[in-house]
C-alpha cells in the first residue's frame, strides 16, 4: 500500500555541503530526517568523460507533495551544476513512522501552482 511519503537521494561532494543541505531542509520543514552516508563512490558520465568521485549520500525522508520544493532547495544550495535529486515512494512503513514524518514536515508545498514546472494552463 502506497503512502504519501517519499525518500529522496542526493549526493554531495563533501561533509560541509552535506551538513548545510541537511540542516536547511530540516529548518525549512522540507524533511523530517536526513541521513548522511559517507564514503559512497560514484562513477558517472560528465562532459563526455567518465569520472569517479567520493561522495556522501543524503537519504531524505519527506512528504511527496514537497518534491519540487526539495528540488529547488537543492539547486540553490548545491555546488554541482546538475545535482542529483531522485525520489522514490515509501511503499510501506509503520503508521507511527508515517505520522512522525507528517508531523515534522510542511503540510503543503511552497511552490505556487503557476510556478510549478508541471503546471498546465487550462
Amino acid at each position: 500500500m502506497s503512502t504519501q511519503y517519499d525518500i529522496c537521494f542526493v549526493t554531495v561532494g563533501d561533509k560541509k555541503v552535506a551538513g548545510d543541505i541537511a540542516a536547511g531542509l530540516l529548518k525549512e520543514k522540507l524533511a523530517a530526517c536526513v541521513s548522511a552516508v559517507p564514503g559512497v563512490e560514484s562513477t558517472y558520465w560528465w562532459k563526455n568523460n567518465i569520472e569517479t568521485s567520493s561522495e556522501t549520500l543524503l537519504i531524505i525522508k519527506t512528504r511527496r507533495i514537497l518534491r519540487e520544493d526539495i528540488i529547488q532547495f537543492v539547486k540553490r544550495h548545491h555546488p554541482y551544476e546538475v545535482p542529483e535529486t531522485i525520489f522514490t515512494e515509501i511503499d510501506g512503513a509503520s503508521r507511527e513512522y508515517q505520522d512522525w514524518i507528517g508531523a515534522n514536515t510542511l503540510f503543503t508545498t511552497n511552490i505556487s501552482m503557476d510556478k510549478a514546472p508541471d503546471a498546465q494552463i487550462l
